[in-house]
């Protein structure tokens, strides 16, 4: 019975030292970007912005995010722009590529437009600097959507184990 309940304590020592050395170290990271889009439609000529992205890995391949900024969209009587609060998750297909959905909300700042519910699924290209990303971007109450690039510098503020 000792040597029974030796092993047993042996075999979980070890195989939690094994999952111990597999362990993700998860943190945050923090992104500043720079978008320019195309109308779907033609309903305006082009927009550009700027935005901060937090971003919280659970996994190597899983990220939640959280993202907002500010977007100027050109039109041709007037201008308008709006500030975008969204929510996301990122899987990564590999070490760099991945996929990822976010929705939330676009808050209408100029009397231009209102607000409106924000769905953007994209792919992208990350590395430890560096973030690229094409996405369709869908408003459900504006009468547009677009294709956004997004080029972004992004940093780690996890603690170093």
């Amino acid at each position: 019975m000792k040597r029974l309940i030796l092993g047993l304590s042996l075999g979980l020592l070890c195989s939690g030292a094994a999952f111990a050395q597999t362990e993700y170290n998860r943190g945050f990271r923090l992104g500043l970007g720079l978008n320019g889009g195309f109308p779907t439609d033609g309903d305006y000529d082009g927009s550009v912005g700027a935005d901060i992205r937090a971003q919280y890995d659970l996994s190597r391949t899983t990220s939640l995010t959280l993202t907002s900024g500010y977007t100027h969209l050109f039109l041709d009587e007037k201008d308008a722009g709006f500030v975008p609060a969204k929510l996301g998750v990122k899987y990564f297909l590999g070490n760099q590529f991945y996929l990822m959905g976010e929705a939330g909300a676009a808050f209408g700042v100029n009397g231009e437009i209102d607000h409106s519910l924000l769905l953007a699924p994209g792919f992208g290209f990350a590395n430890k600097y560096l973030d690229a990303s094409i996405r369709y971007e869908h408003y459900s109450d504006y009468e547009t959507d677009q294709i956004a690039l997004r080029l972004a510098y992004g940093f780690s503020l996890k603690k170093k184990k």
